[in-house]
Order: structure tokens, then sequence, then C-alpha cells
């Protein structure tokens, strides 16, 4: 008789607002490692929620058996990563605010104080020399890319020597090299440890090789148990057809583009540079983060930004788009005009529409969707000034854009990470920006939302003087109309036309 280290029978969820459509029924082996797979919103979440103990059964059993861990506690033999658990920080946005405020950072911890004493003990060392992780010790976790934030956090994870890991999409937003670095460890422990590895994925991510079943979920359903195999051959094709509407409703804004152009032509400088940097530095505490950065985007520019995690991209970002203090010290030009001449920060950003993995994980408004996308309008992070009725049909264009409009009362802590991230890209397109900054906009969707997106980016790009910086570690992710690209990497960089 195989055993399992988890099993449930007929569980149905006592929580009213987090139920399933169907009763669970389901086992994991010792010997298994698993997927969880899904589109956004089929209830992926909530099934951690539930083998986490978070929300008890109403009806049904669970049982675990942790053999050969001597605890029988949940939170003692399972640990889990979930992209949006950040900083160790009750406030995350706090955090989002403070980021870039240098002189506050003396509450944060090291590297090596959130890892603790476990880093000591031998056994943990081929860990930390793993991910190379010595190197990190001094540095602040505030002051850590979303790259080197994943790799801390899977170490600490696996310095508490669970018996069983939930990752909940860990690959996101990781360069090609780590990633790498990552499933080469992951399969490593696979078969050379009493280590069960259960994988959150949106439907479509590729699957890592030492995965052993899959267990899909879909309209809050959860299926039955398949081999990898098996869960490939029944895997269904995409529904292309609001895809293909995209580019038509796009154009619908060509007319609003020209008029708010011939607008800026008798009310604001219209000189072709939308960006300039010149010769900008940005250290921290002594470390240099980015180095004397020449840098000039025309109207109209695509540029494709790209380089290791840890490189400075983000940083780079929230020069621009003012998130960043000392920016007013740099010798930045913004549409024209000199930073710290005058205009206020929503003057810069009224011209701007911006998504990054740290204003996702920092955004933990209960408010409804609507108001998130309506927020967008006034560069906040929730709403707070009433919107007219033009404004409100903007903010249902782009919810029907993304279909997502069906959530608009919904409230945006209570849907899933990638609705979530549809909610917030629909607040980086309302205003029609001039210059749309998209760091990592594929972060936790499924297959289906990342053609959408992908098409919505290049139908939005087509539209005249659109100008576009956006970051990304793969190529295929990339509108085909990027002009040019920009590579980081440690203190150095190189530029060219595409």
């Amino acid at each position: 008789m195989r055993q399992h280290t988890l099993k449930i029978v007929d569980g149905e969820i006592s929580h009213p607002l987090m139920r399933l459509n169907k009763t669970l029924n389901f086992h994991f082996d010792f010997d298994e490692h698993i997927a969880i797979i899904g589109p956004n919103g089929a209830g992926k979440s909530i099934l951690v929620d539930v083998l986490l103990g978070k929300y008890p059964l109403k009806k049904g059993t669970i049982k675990y058996d942790f053999t050969p861990s001597a605890s029988t506690a949940i939170y003692e033999n399972i640990q889990y990563l979930e992209f949006r658990d950040g900083y160790g920080m009750a406030d995350s946005s706090y955090y989002y605010q403070q980021r870039w405020n240098s002189w506050d950072c003396d509450a944060y911890p090291t590297v090596e104080g959130f890892l603790g004493d476990q880093i000591n003990h031998l056994h943990n060392q081929a860990v930390i020399n793993l991910f190379q992780l010595k190197a990190l010790f001094s540095k602040k976790m505030l002051f850590l890319s979303s790259g080197e934030l994943r790799k801390v956090q899977l170490a600490k994870a696996l310095l508490k020597n669970p018996r069983i890991l939930i990752l909940d999409n860990l690959l996101i937003g990781l360069d090609v090299k780590t990633r790498v670095v990552l499933l080469e460890l992951l399969n490593r422990l696979s078969e050379t440890s009493d280590l069960q590895i259960i994988m959150v994925l949106p439907t479509g991510e590729e699957i890592p090789s030492f995965i052993t079943h899959v267990l899909p979920v879909k309209n809050k359903i959860v299926g039955d148990k398949l081999l990898v195999d098996d869960y490939r051959l029944s895997d269904e094709a995409i529904t292309l057809d609001a895809i293909n509407r995209i580019p038509s409703k796009i154009k619908s804004l060509a007319k609003n583009v020209q008029e708010e152009a011939s607008l800026r032509d008798n009310t604001r400088d219209t000189r072709d540079e939308i960006v300039r940097l010149n010769k900008v530095s940005l250290a921290y505490n002594g470390i240099q983060i980015l180095k004397e950065i020449d840098w000039v985007v025309h109207r109209g520019d695509k540029w494709k930004l790209t380089g290791e995690n840890g490189s400075g991209k983000s940083a780079l970002l929230s020069l621009i788009y003012a998130d960043n203090p000392q920016s007013y010290a740099k010798d930045i030009f913004l549409f024209g005009r000199k930073r710290g001449t005058g205009e206020s920060i929503w003057d810069i950003k009224s011209r701007m529409g911006y998504l990054s993995p740290e204003m996702h994980r920092s955004y933990l408004k209960n408010s409804p969707v609507i108001e998130i996308v309506a927020s967008g309008l006034h560069d906040s992070l929730g709403l707070y000034k009433k919107t007219t009725i033009e404004q409100q049909e903007s903010c249902l264009f782009w919810l029907d854009v993304l279909q997502i409009s069906h959530l608009k009362e919904q409230s945006f802590l209570r849907l899933s990470s990638g609705e979530q991230r549809l909610a917030l890209l629909a607040r980086a397109f309302v205003k029609n920006p001039e210059l749309l900054i998209l760091d990592e906009p594929f972060h936790g969707l499924d297959r289906r939302y990342t053609q959408m997106v992908r098409q919505l980016i290049e139908s939005f790009c087509d539209l005249p003087n659109k100008t576009l910086i956006m970051v990304s570690h793969y190529d295929s992710d990339f509108p085909k109309s990027m002009t040019h690209s920009m590579y980081l990497s440690k203190l150095n960089y190189t530029q060219k036309e595409l």
C-alpha cells in the first residue's frame, strides 16, 4: 500500500466566501512531486490555503503524514513561498513608499540577519554556496531585486528542513540563468532528499522536469491527479477570439490620441525627447547600483530594458517614474524639462502609465476593482477623488479589453494574483499615457492572458506617438515594434538600435 503525505476525502471548505464548486478528493504520495495548474482565478490559491490549514473543512477529512519528521505540526513541515509574500514585513505599502529612501533602511534586516543562525550549520552551507548568498549577506533586504529576493526566500525555506515545500509562481521575474540554477537545485532535492515539492503554476507555464504529477484546477473545481504526460495530452487549446478583437478596440483610441497630441501642441513642451539621463549614478549606503548612465528616449521609441537580476533595472525605472528621491539630485530631463525645476511629481506621473512587481506587492487596498483602476487616473494607491462619468467609462473600457469587467465590483484583495495583475494593467493604461513603463507585465498570468496582454501592448504601441519602456527576461515577451534595447550588467550597460 502506498503511503500518502496528504489525503483529502469528500472535503468541503467551511469559509462561505472561499468555496470550491466540487468536494475535494485527492491524495499526494510520498514519492510524487506535484504541479497545481490552472488559469487565473481558477481556485489554485484557495486549494493551497486548504493544504496549509488556513481554511478548515466543514465536511470530509484531511490527513497528513510527515514521516520521517518527528513533528506533526503543519507550520513546521510545510513551507510556502508565494510571489507577493515579500520582505518579512507586515506593511508592504510602507515598503513601496520607502524603498528608495535610504535614510529609513536601518529598520530593515540584512540578508544575513534575515536568514538567521541557521546559515552557520554545516549542512546548510551547500544552499548558501549554490545561491551565492554570501555576497549578499551585508545587503539590506529592502534593496534586493526581485530575483535576489526570490533566492533568499527559497534559501530561508530550505534551511528550515521542511517535509513539503509549496512554491507558488516561484520562477516569475527571474532571469534565465537564475531560473536554471533554481530548477537544478530543486531537481537535485527531488532526487536526494525526503522533500516533497508542490509547484503552483498558471496554465501554459513550462512544467519542470522533476514534476511527476499534475493536479488541474479550473472553474473552482479540482480535477483528478494526472501523470505529467497524460496532462499534456489533455491540455486544452486557447480561445483566441477575444485576443483577436483587441487591435480593433485599441484603434478606437486613435482619435483621442490625436486630440491629446493637438492639445499638447498648444499647452505643453513638445520637444522630441521624452527621457534624458546624463551620467546618472545611483548608490545606497556605499553600494553602487548604477554608474554613469547616459540614456535618451525619443517620442515614439520602444525600448527593451533587460539584464540579470540585481543589475538595477527597477532602480533605473524608479528614477524616471519619480519614486526615487535621489532623482531630484540627478541630471534628468522628462518631457523636455529638467527634473526639479518646478514641476510636481503629479505633473510627471500624469503623462505616464506604470506597472511593476514592487507596485503589485505593495497594493493592499481592499477596494472594488473599478476603484483600483480609477486610482490610476490620479496616480494614487487608492481612490480619493470622485470620478466623472467619462472617467468611469474609460475604466470600464479597459476592464472590458482585459476581459475582467465581470470583476469590477469584486474586492481587489479577493482576486487571484493573476486577476490582480490584470486590474493593475488596466490601471496603467486607463489614462491613455504618452509614456508606458511596464516592468515584467506578464507576472502571474496564464498562457491565454499572456497572449492577450502581449497583443494589447503591441496594439497600444501602434497608436501614434506612444513611447514604451518594457522590462522582461524573455525576447518572446516583447512586441515586434521594439526599436531600441538597453542591457544592464553590474555597473555597466550597452545600448543599440534594433
